[in-house]
């Protein structure tokens, strides 16, 4: 719960989605190309279901996310989301109360997984970086990218992606004030299956949940 709170929500969708896309950047090799197959490849998953662990200097914490095109549902630390495209509710089990919102322009470019191939060309500078020994580098691309604007709230972020499948096996996010986070990516699953109202918070399942709306 403590480690959540530290590393929002927000950020944990982008870290999912951006181990789906950055990984095959790190060929370096036509580049463009590439992109241009990741986020057709997104685009035709139907659906991404994806189980991690995330270390900090606070504890550590495990969970899940489902996405699919710009809507997510992630589980995490006691706290329950739902991105339907418009409309955002958090659920914290501790206080049996949800949070209702509707981000705005600069918020929904972090929210929305498409937003982030845009962003990567405009707010991150990528590196082919060396992993520690001969063995991870066998198996490992190691994709060092770097924030060009000091103050972003994540300022590097370290990708291991797998030379094989090119599945993403971890990910490092340094943030602006020196909080560091390992996420250890368990599962991904993809070609899932949802309906639109599995993106939006369901009332009758928590009955007793006290809404605060921030719109």
């Amino acid at each position: 719960m403590v480690v959540m709170r530290k590393i929002s929500c927000v950020w944990l969708v982008w870290v999912v989605f951006c181990l789906v896309v950055f990984p095959l950047h790190a060929q370096q090799t036509d580049a463009k190309t590439v992109m241009e197959r990741v986020a057709e490849s997104f685009r035709k998953a139907g659906g991404i279901r994806a189980g991690f662990t995330v270390s900090a200097s606070t504890g550590s914490s495990s969970g899940s996310i489902c996405l699919k095109g710009d809507k997510f549902v992630l589980e995490a630390g006691g706290i329950t989301t739902w991105f339907d495209g418009h409309t955002q509710w958090s659920y914290l089990v501790s206080s049996d109360e949800v949070n209702v919102s509707e981000p705005t322009a600069d918020e929904l470019q972090s929210l929305n997984p498409y937003a982030w191939l845009s962003l990567y060309r405009n707010g991150y500078r990528a590196e082919l970086g060396k992993m520690n020994n001969s063995r991870e580098s066998a198996l490992y691309y190691k994709v060092v990218l770097l924030a060009t604007d000091k103050r972003r709230d994540v300022q590097s972020i370290v990708l291991h992606v797998s030379k094989k499948d090119y599945r993403p096996a971890r990910i490092i996010l340094q943030q602006r004030g020196g909080e560091q986070a390992d996420i250890v990516i368990i599962s991904c699953q993809t070609g899932q299956n949802w309906p639109d109202s599995y993106f939006v918070f369901d009332t009758q399942r928590y009955p007793s949940a006290e809404v605060i709306d921030l719109r």
